[in-house]
């Protein structure tokens, strides 16, 4: 309830009171049928209300929330972007724009071979659409009427749980859903030490792999917030002496932050999929579940 009040602080952008002015309506009159019905029956459980829980009254000109807006415009940012940086492919004669694509194609490849290893370039494109993504996001509140949605606890919940969501996917599809949650129990044991220790090594792990949606989205959306949050108020010191200079080096710092989170949560996603996935050979071991319980505390760390 914290992190979703928190965003209250966000002024509107002229492109979101646009979109709204021309859709709000129509959508406002479907949630009102709809999703206004549901959330209104399910807090009168708690003697409460939507418009408490969530502050402020469902309107036309807030129907659609600026995160939704701000994200399908990364996602289709993303897709003109890569268009245009392709370009027209060349081996004799890549431009720029080619070249700056390959590098960072280069660069996510050799990142996934070493996270997950040689078998893993097979995850190659759900991994760099999470990077492409996720780092549009972040570097759209640099520019005038935009804000980078992953600002808000919403967008980068949705992201953690497509990710959480994709890594069971993959541990389930090639393991089988008893070695998915067998690798949970951690080393075998002797008989003994397995009936007292490994239920609750497995309760560990079982909460553990639970919690990664809430801290890989918390992690995301709080530096991203906490760099807008200081962008806005350490510029807003005294203006216009603090509006000269200062915003290029705040902006430095921002495109610092952005590249850095963008590294995090796509580590974190390979790492998670390293520890379910396993070169096909490995498939046939009896050891399949041992190896993927040494990065797990590092992640935690």
């Amino acid at each position: 309830m914290f992190l979703l009040a928190a965003e209250g602080g966000h002024h509107t952008p002229l492109i979101v009171e646009f979109i709204n002015h021309y859709l709000g309506g129509p959508v406002h009159a479907i949630q009102m049928k709809t999703t206004h019905v549901l959330w209104t029956k399910f807090f009168s459980n708690f003697d409460t209300t939507p418009e408490k829980v969530f502050g402020g009254e469902y309107t036309a000109e807030n129907a659609i929330p600026w995160y939704t807006i701000m994200f399908v415009i990364a996602c289709i940012l993303t897709v003109i972007l890569i268009r245009i940086f392709k370009g027209k492919l060349s081996e004799d004669d890549p431009k720029q724009g080619q070249l700056t694509l390959e590098a960072g194609f280069l660069a996510i490849k050799d990142l996934v071979v070493r996270v997950i290893g040689e078998h893993g370039f097979k995850y190659f494109p759900v991994v760099a659409t999470f990077a492409v993504l996720v780092l549009i996001s972040n570097l759209m509140g640099l520019f005038p009427l935009f804000m980078a949605p992953t600002a808000s606890v919403n967008v980068t919940f949705a992201l953690a749980i497509s990710s959480f969501i994709y890594y069971n996917y993959v541990g389930i599809s090639e393991n089988g859903i008893v070695k998915h949650l067998g690798h949970l129990t951690g080393p075998r044991l002797p008989l003994i030490m397995t009936i007292i220790i490994t239920p609750l090594i497995f309760s560990v792990e079982l909460i553990s792999n639970m919690i990664r949606p809430f801290t890989l989205g918390v992690r995301l959306f709080a530096n991203m917030f906490a760099d807008e949050k200081i962008f806005m108020e350490i510029t807003g010191l005294y203006p216009p002496f603090t509006q000269i200079g200062i915003p290029l080096l705040l902006t430095g710092l921002a495109v610092f932050v952005a590249l850095v989170q963008t590294l995090v949560f796509t580590l974190l996603s390979m790492i998670y999929i390293s520890e379910v996935s396993h070169p096909p050979h490995e498939h046939h071991g009896e050891e399949d579940h041992t190896d993927g319980h040494i990065e797990p505390a590092a992640v935690h760390a």
